[in-house]
């Protein structure tokens, strides 16, 4: 399970927890502009826009959760348990579904050009190897102005419109969209006595106006939280201080160990929290084990290369708030 959420304070930051009982030794990658990407439909890019996110490395392939390119779209997968890849079809471009996230962002520089790529490609179950079959997943694709879910149910690829801005997992996305509609009664503001005329109510505690907010970890409630919490951030202006507002953000949905147990009994846990800024493009990130948020910035240099670059999360320069 996993919450990904596209917002703008002061400048555009896009970014998610990711949800697992375990980890794969994750990195934060960067993939130059000349790197050479070769896709299982033979299409290969030599030359492309730079990006960078969280992920593994796999014989030389760059596996990623979430990136962001050089034009600031973004776009993270998230488990979907739900989601049937189609078989591949004659006249589109057919993409594995690990491969999705750079097919996307080595061409695209907004949402309006992912929607005319997705016009003729095809998102099939080709698994990268025995060891990474592929896994049932749909993505949140935002730019700076707005965002699109790609949902797949066997028969074709859906893309929906999401101006909610945020993601989780089960179930499709319509049906999340609506379900906001049983909670639009929730403020951040004291509640006025609805009730009766003839009682006394007191508003005892601040926050009441916001009663009601699920606050369980199922998919449907992490994503009208993050949805609120979203719409009621305040843009406090000083950029430090808004990154700081959008790992706030992604903590009220974060699962500390645990909270959500699998079925075979392990820990589902926030694996690492991030968020790439995409008008700078500097990715902070911050694990379970370590609070501390730290940075990697994705320079001019680092996005004219030919090599991949990638970084323990152990690694990186510390967010200063001054």
């Amino acid at each position: 399970m996993c919450t990904a959420v596209s917002v703008s304070l002061g400048t555009h930051f896009f970014g998610r927890n990711l949800d697992l009982e375990y980890t794969l030794g994750e990195k934060v990658i960067i993939t130059p502009q000349k790197y050479p990407f070769r896709f299982r439909s033979n299409k290969e890019f030599s030359g492309h826009y730079a990006m960078i996110g969280m992920g593994i490395i796999q014989n030389e392939t760059p596996l990623y959760y979430e990136a962001t390119n050089e034009k600031g779209l973004s776009v993270a997968a998230l488990s979907f348990p739900e989601a049937k890849y189609c078989k591949e079809k004659l006249g589109t471009d057919n993409i594995a579904s690990f491969e999705f996230i750079p097919w996307l962002l080595c061409q695209c520089e907004s949402v309006d050009e992912c929607k005319l790529l997705l016009l003729h490609t095809n998102i099939t179950d080709e698994a990268f190897s025995e060891e990474y079959p592929p896994s049932p997943l749909h993505w949140l694709i935002s730019d700076r102005k707005s965002s699109i879910t790609v949902e797949c149910d066997g028969e074709e690829m859906k893309v929906w419109e999401n101006k909610a801005d945020v993601l989780t997992n089960c179930p499709e996305l319509p049906f999340q969209l609506f379900n906001l509609s049983n909670y639009m009664y929730l403020s951040e503001n004291p509640p006025e006595n609805r009730l009766s005329a003839d009682l006394q109510l007191n508003t005892y505690s601040k926050g009441m106006g916001a009663l009601g907010l699920p606050g369980d970890m199922s998919s449907m409630s992490r994503f009208v939280r993050a949805f609120f919490v979203k719409e009621k951030l305040t843009d406090v202006g000083d950029c430090p201080e808004n990154v700081m507002q959008f790992f706030h953000l992604l903590e009220t949905v974060a699962m500390p160990k645990g909270t959500v147990k699998t079925e075979d009994g392990k820990d589902e846990y926030t694996v690492y929290s991030c968020c790439c800024d995409t008008n700078k493009l500097i990715y902070y990130f911050r694990t379970y084990s370590d609070s501390s948020i730290k940075a990697v910035d994705m320079s001019r240099e680092a996005r004219s290369g030919n090599s991949l670059s990638s970084f323990d999360v152990t690694v990186g320069e510390f967010l200063k708030l001054n």
